[in-house]
């Protein structure tokens, strides 16, 4: 019998759309939004399959719920639009499954049909709508619709809707709201401050915003030092559509970013993604410095 598994798993740092969104309440809500023909679902009836933030590399945030017989894959896509969106999502669905099937001691070798629940897959575009479609077909966009073409996924695209109050419009706006601040104040504990206050005032998430401003605070603080770094250093994650995030550069260089980065409190592990030394060579760059 398959066993279910009461454990979440969590990345190491969160986002606002991955700590707003393992919140049950706000799950149940998200699942509403998506499905509000579906009236029984309880908060309970939600299960967090893997949940991972990858903010050192400034990827976006992915996240995967089950309710039910329904597992949910749903992405979050910046300003910053692009169709390979599709493989992220497919890839991640897959690993989810694998997860699920994992989690619950299920053996995949057997002779019995198993059990499996359906995915859907989300695409959350905070950026303005421009000419992007509706859904994304991995077959139809990298094929052109090629049926000799085994493997397929659909995505869902939801955009921002003038005058609707879910909670998906909602964490919108916050992302809209946070980057006009930005644009005023910088990467400002101001700018922070302000983001908050405009949406407790105009309603937007003000209920999860009066609950968890502190840790709200804290995420959003996470977040721009790990942006001030790779800005001050031009890891450019959109350069050739690539998320690399390797300085290249003379190994004398890379130290010297290195040091820059150990100085500004990055880990190791940080400084090792974003130079390419070993974490040898990092140990080691005191004596660099000190040789300079």
């Amino acid at each position: 019998m398959a066993k279910k598994a009461n454990k979440t798993r969590h990345g190491t740092k969160d986002s606002i759309f991955t700590h707003l969104f393992s919140i049950p309440q706000y799950q149940l809500q998200l699942y509403r939004t998506l499905h509000p023909e579906d009236k029984h679902i309880r908060a309970s009836d939600i299960e967090t399959i893997t949940r991972r933030c990858v903010v050192a590399q400034h990827e976006h945030n992915d996240l995967g719920i089950l309710v039910k017989n329904r597992l949910m894959i749903l992405v979050e896509a910046q300003s910053s639009w692009s169709p390979n969106i599709v493989i992220r999502l497919m890839s991640y669905a897959i690993q989810s499954l694998m997860d699920y099937f994992q989690e619950r001691e299920v053996f995949l070798y057997g002779n019995n049909k198993l059990e499996c629940p359906k995915p859907e897959l989300y695409v959350i575009f905070t950026g303005v709508r421009q000419s992007q479609p509706d859904t994304l077909s991995f077959r139809d966009l990298f094929f052109m619709g090629d049926h000799t073409c085994d493997l397929d996924a659909t995505a869902h695209i939801i955009y921002y809707k003038e005058g609707n109050a879910d909670i998906i419009n909602q964490y919108i706006m916050f992302c809209r709201v946070f980057n006009e601040q930005v644009k005023h104040y910088g990467y400002t504990e101001q700018a922070l401050k302000e983001t908050l206050r405009i949406c407790r005032d105009t309603n937007i998430l003000s209920k999860y915003i009066l609950q968890r401003e502190a840790e709200i605070m804290n995420i959003m603080t996470a977040l721009f030092d790990q942006d001030y770094v790779t800005r001050m250093y031009g890891i450019d994650q959109k350069r050739e559509g690539k998320i690399e995030g390797k300085i290249e550069g003379k190994i004398e260089e890379k130290k010297e970013i290195a040091l820059s980065l150990k100085s500004a409190g990055m880990s190791v592990e940080f400084i090792a993604k974003h130079t390419g030394l070993s974490k040898e060579e990092i140990d080691n760059l005191d004596k660099f410095e000190k040789h300079d």
